[in-house]
C-alpha cells in the first residue's frame, strides 16, 4: 500500500509500505476512505515530537471500511463503515473505566501516527477496535464524519466542557484555526451571551464571523476592554503559542476559566504574580473522544453544522500537497483539508 512516511525533521514522502496486518486479536484493519491533517502532524513533521521515529506512517484521524477484524473484536465486522478515533482505548484499565481514554494505561492513548503507524495511508491497523472506532451512519458524509475522529471532540471536551461554558457567558476563543473555529461552533450550543474570536489572520477572522462568532478581531480594542473591564467568563486558548496563552490570562475575569486546547511547541510563561488573586482555573488535557457518539448525533440531526470547516479536498496520493496547503492556512484560507481514497464528491 501507499502511505505518508516520516523520515525525520522536515522530511516526509508518499511511499510504498507494507500492508498492515493484525498484531493482536483485538485489532482491526480499516481501509481508509477519508483522512485529514492535524496541527499535531505539522509538529511531528517539524521534529517536535521525539517519540515519533523515522519510518512511521503519520496521521491519526480517519473514516473507512473494516476489512478484517481480530477474533476478540466483538462489535465490528468486515464491511462496516467506521470512524477511527484519534485516541485508542484498551477499555479495561482504570483510566478507560473513567472514560479518560487519552490517559489509557493499557497500551492506548494517542498512539496512531505517533508510536504506531497511522491513518495517512490506504489502510490502517486499529488497536482495540471495539473501543477505538465508532459506527459511521451512511447518511453522514465523509467530510463531516472525519471531523469526529478528533477535531470536534477536542473542541468540546478540552475547550467547551473543561472551560465550563454556560448560558450568558462571555467566551473568548484565542486562535481561529480549525480547533478554535470548532470551539466557536460547539460553544454556541450552550447559549453564551457572546463569543469573541481573536486571531492575527484576517481571513480566519472572517471565517469565525461566518461560523457564528459575535465578534472577530485582531488583538486590540475589545481585548483591552475585557482585560481592563469585567473580563471573559471563559477563555479557550486554541492558538498553542506563548503569546496566545499570555493573552488568555489577561482577558479572563476573576473566577473565570482558561481552557487550553492549543498544542504548545515551546514553553509559555505563567504570570502567577498577576493571577494569584483572581481565582482562575486553568485546564489542559488530551482529548478522550468519549463524546464522539453524542457529537455524531448532533451532526445527524442538524443541531451542529460543521461542514464549513472543511475548505480543501484532495485525493490520498496528494498528501504532500495537502500538508503544504494546510501548513500555510492563514495565507491559503485552509481550515480542514480532507483526503479521499476516491475523487471527492462536492459538499452537500
Amino acid at each position: 500500500m501507499r502511505g505518508l512516511v516520516y523520515h525525520g525533521p522536515a522530511r516526509t514522502s508518499w511511499d510504498t509500505v507494507p500492508d498492515p496486518v493484525l498484531e493482536a486479536d483485538t485489532d482491526a484493519i480499516v481501509r481508509v476512505d477519508a483522512t485529514t491533517v492535524c496541527g499535531s502532524d505539522l509538529h511531528i513533521r517539524q521534529g517536535d515530537l521525539a517519540e515519533v521515529k523515522p519510518g512511521t506512517v503519520l496521521g491519526h484521524e480517519a473514516v473507512g471500511e473494516v476489512v478484517e477484524a481480530g477474533s476478540k473484536v466483538h462489535s465490528r465486522r468486515p464491511g462496516q463503515q467506521v470512524i477511527v478515533s484519534a485516541v485508542s482505548a484498551c477499555g479495561h484499565c482504570p483510566s478507560c473505566r473513567d472514560t479518560l481514554y487519552g490517559q489509557c494505561r493499557g497500551g492506548g492513548g494517542w498512539i496512531l501516527g505517533n508510536t504506531v503507524h497511522g491513518t495517512q495511508a490506504e489502510f490502517v491497523r486499529v488497536p482495540f477496535a471495539d473501543h477505538s472506532t465508532h459506527r459511521r451512519p451512511l447518511d453522514l458524509p465523509l467530510d463531516e464524519a472525519v471531523l469526529l475522529a478528533e477535531l470536534l471532540p477536542t473542541a468540546y471536551e478540552v475547550g467547551v466542557r473543561n472551560g465550563h461554558v454556560g448560558p450568558g457567558d462571555t467566551v473568548v476563543v484565542v486562535g481561529a484555526g480549525p480547533v478554535g473555529l470548532a470551539a466557536v461552533l460547539v460553544a454556541r450550543l450552550y447559549s453564551p451571551r457572546r463569543i469573541v474570536a481573536v486571531d492575527l489572520s484576517r481571513p480566519r477572522l472572517a471565517a469565525a464571523a461566518r461560523l457564528g462568532a459575535d465578534a472577530a478581531e485582531l488583538p486590540g480594542r475589545m481585548v483591552a476592554e475585557l482585560s481592563e473591564g469585567p473580563g471573559a467568563d471563559v477563555v479557550i486558548e486554541a492558538a498553542g503559542t506563548p503569546d496566545g496563552f499570555v493573552l488568555a490570562t489577561r482577558v479572563v475575569r476573576a473566577g473565570g476559566h482558561i481552557a487550553n486546547i492549543g498544542m504548545p511547541g515551546r514553553p509559555a510563561t505563567l504570570h502567577l504574580e498577576a493571577l494569584w488573586r483572581k481565582n482562575v482555573t486553568i485546564s489542559t488535557g488530551q482529548v478522550d473522544t468519549s463524546s464522539t457518539p453524542w457529537l455524531r448525533d448532533l451532526l445527524l440531526f442538524k443541531r451542529l453544522a460543521a461542514a464549513p470547516l472543511v475548505t480543501h479536498r484532495f485525493r490520498l496520493e496528494r498528501m504532500e500537497d495537502a500538508y503544504e496547503v494546510f501548513a500555510h492556512g492563514p495565507d491559503t484560507g485552509a481550515l480542514k483539508v480532507v483526503l479521499h481514497r476516491e475523487t471527492p464528491e462536492p459538499p452537500r
